[in-house]
Order: structure tokens, then sequence, then C-alpha cells
């Protein structure tokens, strides 16, 4: 397993009768499945689905042949995997792929896992706390802050801030930093 794996999609199960497989990507857009003809595998946490074979070992690689999407899911074929049992075998499992191998993003956009555990300051430079987390509202992303500092109020605070150029001044990777037009008392 890579250092920097990132989990992107779990295998539902077989797609058609030679061992193609239905993948439920973590992205609206699952460019970091189809950007690494390599797929890591783990299984999945807690009880194995039903159809996973129970004890038997999972391969720690897929070798992707192909991979496209498929209604909201994206269907693949791998080397080594030709029927559906063996299919069936992999639901559940969980893919990672190199944060490396992802597509170069856009200017002005970000992946998600790049976000996480970054700190948020106001534009005065007051910290606000750290990235934990983004939610899917529709048009757009919200980011889920958590305060930092002594005590229950600041573990239990948390500042949901539209991910939105009028209220996000500057995402600077480097330094891990976001500079947001927000208010300690909003």
């Amino acid at each position: 397993m890579p250092e920097d794996a990132v989990e992107v999609g779990r295998i539902l199960g077989a797609w058609g009768i030679q061992g193609g497989l239905k993948v439920k990507p973590f992205a609206s857009d699952p460019q970091a499945l189809f950007s690494s003809k390599r797929w890591f595998i783990q299984p999945p946490e807690g009880p194995r689905p039903v159809g996973m074979k129970p004890g038997g070992p999972l391969p720690a690689l897929l070798r992707v042949i192909s991979a496209r999407e498929h209604g909201d899911g994206v269907v693949a074929t791998v080397h080594d995997l030709s029927d559906r049992n063996g299919a069936e075998a992999l639901r559940g499992a969980r893919i990672f792929v190199p944060r490396s191998s992802f597509p170069t993003p856009d200017a002005g956009e970000f992946y998600w896992i790049d976000l996480i555990g970054m700190r948020v300051v106001t534009r005065e430079g007051l910290a606000l706390g750290v990235v934990i987390g983004l939610l899917e509202t529709g048009p757009h992303c919200v980011l889920q802050v958590q305060a930092q500092g002594q005590g229950a109020d600041a573990e239990a605070s948390e500042r949901l801030i539209p991910f939105v150029d009028a209220y996000v001044d500057r995402v600077d990777v480097p330094t891990r930093c976001i500079t947001v037009d927000w208010d300690l008392d909003y």
C-alpha cells in the first residue's frame, strides 16, 4: 500500500459474467479511479458483506485493464479476474489509489482530501480552526471547521463555511492554510 493511498471507492459486486466489477466511487467525478491502473484493495471495515468469501484472502492489488462510467457508478475489468464468481468474491472491498496519481486539478480547484486538515484563519489572521470535512450541498461545498483550543466549548464548536469565492479569499496549499472572510462570532 503506498504511503499516500487514498480510499476512492468500494466494489459493489460483479458486472457481467466475465469478471467485470461494479464500483461505487466516492466522488461525483471519478477521475481518481481512472487515473491509476493499479488499485490497492483492502477488506471492508466491520463484517464482510454477503457474497464475500469469509477468511478468503483478497488480492492486495488489482491491475486495471479498463474502467468507465456506467450510470452512477464505474465498471471495470482487471487482470486475473475472468468470471462472475471471482468478481462477487470482492464485494465490499475498499479501493485505494496513490494521491500522487490523481489528475492535476485546474486553477482554483482542490481535492477534498487536500483541504482536510488545513488551518482556517480570518482576514485578520485569527484562527477559526481546522477543516475536518466537507459537505456537498448541491450548488457548492461547505467547509466543516472544528475550533481548536482548550475545554469542552472548543471541542463542541464547529463552523460551517461555504466554500465559495464570496467567503474564501485564499487557499494556500504549501502552508496548509485557508483565509476566509468570516468572523469569530459567526
